[in-house]
């Protein structure tokens, strides 16, 4: 048999860059990584203090349902009101999921054919692009403006009779940004107008920083028919291993999302469910000292990232753990990254991966890094940029 009769939709994905880099790391020992986002904490101590429940019950090695275990989703249906001011009624509902990219990928796949086109905001969260080229379906790219904020009107132009949705992503990875209510409300009346869904990625809604507000266009009066809002527990409880993620949708696609979850997956993990369920019993003080302590890093950042001025554009970024930065070389954006990790043991995330090719682009990464490990990470970046451009 010949190669080419071996060949998949899986050659039009790109590879993850994550692993990429953590290679290069390897090889480089001492690197500090401003690379993969996640944080520097851990789970609450509720979180495992339920697993000896989940232990006691005789059934839990058995399937569980689909959709996640009741009691998680009446603990998910209180948060979601009383954070995000989503209300769960006749016309939507919530499926538990393994993390927030399994919910992209329950979306993407229920409300698609081959050949659709879902429309991302540049730069993109790559693990979408990915999972949009997975399905058979096309990649729309709409330029944000020069903040990285939202331009609706081109989203607008960009919609196609084969367009499926718009993806927005608030706080925003790669870039950091938070957008406004009225751009968010823009975008969601779009989707209204012209019968598409708008999806919304909601990983990093607890964090915001300088007094702004995290938005849940779920929340808009009337968008429950045609909003997706996905969630993630990894970011803001620490629980990037436990796999734990959800999404609301309207009432409609559960059938559509429950044949994706079960054909999988079956059931998100109970053990994890459980631990879910404890981690949401936190009292407030673990999320606030915890993201107390990442906005401090971020201040830290920010002060030795001004030392890049004339080098680099930074746009302002008031959510999530990353800065995005633009870089004033001609130099590859990987060959860039090769060098800081090989020539001054710190890392960061090439710009390519976001689909920013234009141009040299850093995502640099703070949320997994203790104040002082923070410091000497990014004084290592500004003092390696200063030299190699």
């Amino acid at each position: 048999m010949t190669h080419d009769k071996l060949i998949s939709r899986m050659q039009a994905v790109q590879s993850p860059i994550i692993p990429v880099v953590g290679e290069l790391i390897k090889n480089s020992p001492g690197t500090i990584s401003l690379g993969q986002g996640v944080v520097s904490y851990s789970p609450p101590p509720e979180a495992i203090e339920l697993l000896p429940k989940f232990l006691g019950e005789a059934r839990n090695n058995l399937y569980q349902a689909v959709e996640g275990i009741p009691p998680l989703l009446t603990a998910l249906t209180a948060k979601l009101s009383a954070f995000n001011g989503i209300e769960i009624n006749d016309d939507n509902c919530v499926v538990v999921t393994a993390g927030s990219n399994m919910a992209f990928m329950n979306a993407i796949l229920a409300i698609t054919s081959p050949g659709d086109e879902i429309i991302l905001n540049m730069p993109y969260y790559f693990n979408h692009e990915m999972a949009i080229t997975m399905a058979g379906c096309r990649v729309v790219l709409v330029e944000t403006d020069e903040n990285y904020q939202l331009r609706p009107e081109a989203l607008a132009a960009a919609i196609t009779p084969k367009t499926k949705a718009i993806v927005t992503i608030s706080p925003n990875n790669p870039t950091g940004v938070v957008y406004s209510e009225a751009a968010l409300r823009q975008v969601n009346q779009i989707c209204r107008d012209r019968h598409i869904y708008h999806i919304s990625d909601e990983a990093y809604e607890y964090f915001t920083y300088n007094g702004v507000k995290h938005i849940s266009p779920g929340a808009f009066a009337g968008s429950s028919d045609y909003t997706i809002s996905l969630y993630s527990l990894s970011k803001a409880y620490g629980f990037a291993s436990w796999r734990i993620g959800y999404m609301v949708i309207p009432k409609h696609l559960l059938v559509a999302v429950k044949k994706v979850q079960d054909t999988i997956l079956i059931c998100p993990p109970v053990i994890s469910q459980y631990a879910a369920l404890g981690a949401l019993q936190a009292k407030d003080e673990y999320l606030k000292e915890n993201i107390g302590a990442i906005a401090q890093v971020r201040q830290l950042v920010i002060d030795s990232l001004n030392h890049l001025q004339g080098l680099c554009t930074i746009a302002q970024a008031d959510g999530a753990f990353y800065f995005f930065l633009k870089v004033h070389t001609r130099m590859n954006a990987f060959e860039l990254v090769k060098r800081l990790i090989q020539e001054h043991k710190v890392a960061v995330i090439p710009g390519t991966t976001f689909g920013m090719d234009n141009g040299c682009y850093l995502r640099v990464a703070y949320g997994a890094l203790q104040e002082n490990t923070a410091k000497a990470g990014i004084e290592r970046l500004v003092n390696g940029l200063q030299n190699i451009i």
